[in-house]
C-alpha cells in the first residue's frame, strides 16, 4: 500500500473478516491480513516442493534471518531473540528453566493473564516456592498505583517478578521501564509478559532493562497464528531452555529454540512480511491512530452507559476496558454468557470479564475499525437487558 491510508471500513477488505461481524477483539487472537496469509502460503508451497532440502539445509539461515528482521523492529538483536509459539509457551520456558528453592517467592499481579498466573503457581508448587499476588482492583487510579502495588509485595525472598506490558482483560499499559528498576533494586529478576505489546505500542525491548521479554506477533503485528518471540538479555540466556529439548541442547540459546522438532515454521517465516504490511499501514502512525480511536470510544461508551473505564485514558493504547451497566451477578459465568449473547444475537465480538465486583468489556481498535463500530456496541448494551 502506498500514499495516505484510508482507515476504517474502507480497509476492511484487506482482511478475510466476515463483513457482517463487528469485530472489536483484535487483541484476542489477532486477525491476519490476506496479503500476509498469501506470503505464508508461498512458504508452505516452497517447503512442500522439497521438505528435506528446505528443513535440513535452508531453514536454519532463513529462520535466523526472520528473527533478525523481527528483532530489528523491536529495537533488539537477532541473536537475543527466538521464536516461540505464543507468549504463554515463552513464559513457561523461562519458568521451567529457573531453579527456585523452598521459600522463594514469585510475584505476579492480580491483573495478570490467568494462564500465566497458573504457570507461575505450577513452577512455585514444584519447588516449594510461593506465589505472591499483588492485588490491583479496578479501576486503577494511575501508573503510580501499579508500581506501589508491586513494591509492597517485594521482599528478601523475591526471586522473580512477572508483569504485563499491557494487561489482557483490563487493557492497562504498565510503566514497565520503571517497574524493571524497582524490581532490580530489590535484588530480583523480572520477566515481562508483552503478549499484547508488539505492534500495538512502539518498542525498544533492550532499553526496558528486563531480564526476559515475551511477546506475541500474531496479535498486533499481523503475523499468522501462532507466533511469538522470547527475548533474553545476554546475561540471562545461560540455562534457558525451550519446553521441548532437542538437537540444539548445548549449542546456545538460538540453536536450542530454533529447532525443537518438526513443526510448521511458516508463521515465523512470514513474520517479516507481516511487519512490512504493518509499516505499509503507517507503522507508528497506525499505532497512534488506533490508540486515539480506542480511548475516544471508551470515553463515549462510559458516558453512554454512565459507568467508568478501568483506568485513565493515558494508560490505554489500542485497547480499552469499560464497566458494563449491570444489575445482578458479576460472575465469570455471566461474563461468558454476555460475550456469547453479543456474538450470536448482535454479531459483535468483544471480551467481557469479571473483576472487582463488576463486569468489564474490552474493546480493541485496529486499522479496519471506525467509530460506528463502537456505536453499535453502545446501542446493543443500552437497548437490552443483559443475560
Amino acid at each position: 500500500m502506498t500514499g495516505a491510508v484510508a482507515y476504517g471500513a474502507a480497509l476492511r477488505g484487506a482482511w478475510p473478516l466476515d463483513p457482517a461481524v463487528t469485530y472489536l477483539n483484535h487483541g484476542g487472537y489477532g486477525a491476519t491480513p490476506l496479503a500476509v496469509l498469501a506470503a505464508q502460503q508461498e512458504w508452505r508451497d516452497r517447503i512442500e516442493r522439497n521438505p528435506t532440502g528446505f528443513l535440513s539445509r535452508e531453514l536454519p539461515a532463513l529462520l535466523r534471518g526472520a528473527a533478525s528482521e523481527v528483532a530489528s523492529a523491536l529495537g533488539a538483536r537477532g541473536e537475543d531473540t527466538v521464536f516461540v509459539d505464543n507468549a504463554t509457551s515463552g513464559i513457561n520456558a523461562v519458568l521451567r528453566s529457573l531453579a527456585f528453592a523452598p521459600g522463594d517467592e514469585i510475584v505476579v499481579a492480580s491483573l495478570e493473564y490467568p494462564a500465566i498466573r497458573k504457570a507461575a503457581l505450577h513452577a512455585a508448587e514444584r519447588s516449594g516456592a510461593r506465589l505472591v499476588e499483588a492485588a490491583l482492583p479496578l479501576p486503577v487510579r494511575d501508573a503510580a498505583a501499579l508500581r506501589a502495588a508491586i513494591a509492597a509485595r517485594l521482599g528478601p525472598r523475591t526471586r522473580l517478578v512477572i508483569i504485563d506490558h499491557i494487561a489482557s482483560a483490563s487493557a492497562l499499559v504498565w510503566p514497565v521501564a520503571e517497574l524493571v528498576k524497582d524490581v532490580h533494586a530489590a535484588g530480583a529478576r523480572i520477566l515481562i509478559d508483552g503478549a499484547h505489546a508488539p505492534g500495538q505500542v512502539a518498542l525498544d525491548i533492550p532499553a526496558l532493562g528486563a531480564d526476559w521479554y515475551v511477546g506475541n506477533l500474531h496479535k498486533w503485528y499481523f503475523v499468522p497464528r501462532g507466533c511469538g518471540i522470547l527475548w533474553a538479555a545476554p546475561d540471562a540466556q545461560a540455562g534457558l531452555h525451550p519446553l521441548a529439548i532437542s538437537h540444539g541442547l548445548g549449542q546456545g540459546f538460538d540453536a536450542e529454540f530454533d529447532w525443537t522438532g518438526t513443526r510448521d515454521f511458516t508463521a515465523a517465516l512470514a513474520a517479516p512480511a507481516a511487519i512490512a504490511f504493518h509499516q505499509s499501514l503507517g507503522g507508528l502512525r497506525l499505532m497512534q491512530r488506533n490508540a486515539a480511536l480506542a480511548r475516544d470510544a471508551a470515553a463515549r461508551l462510559a458516558a453512554a452507559w454512565r459507568t467508568e473505564t478501568a483506568g485513565p485514558a493515558a494508560m490505554f493504547a489500542a485497547m480499552a476496558t469499560v464497566r458494563l451497566p449491570l444489575r445482578g451477578a458479576a460472575s465469570p459465568e455471566r461474563a461468558l454468557r454476555i460475550m456469547r449473547w453479543l456474538g450470536e444475537a448482535h454479531r459483535i465480538e468483544a471480551v467481557v470479564s469479571a473483576d472487582s465486583g463488576a463486569l468489564w468489556i474490552r474493546i480493541a481498535a485496529q486499522a479496519y475499525n471506525e467509530p460506528a463500530d463502537y456505536e453499535r456496541l453502545a446501542s446493543a448494551i443500552a437497548g437490552s437487558t443483559l443475560p
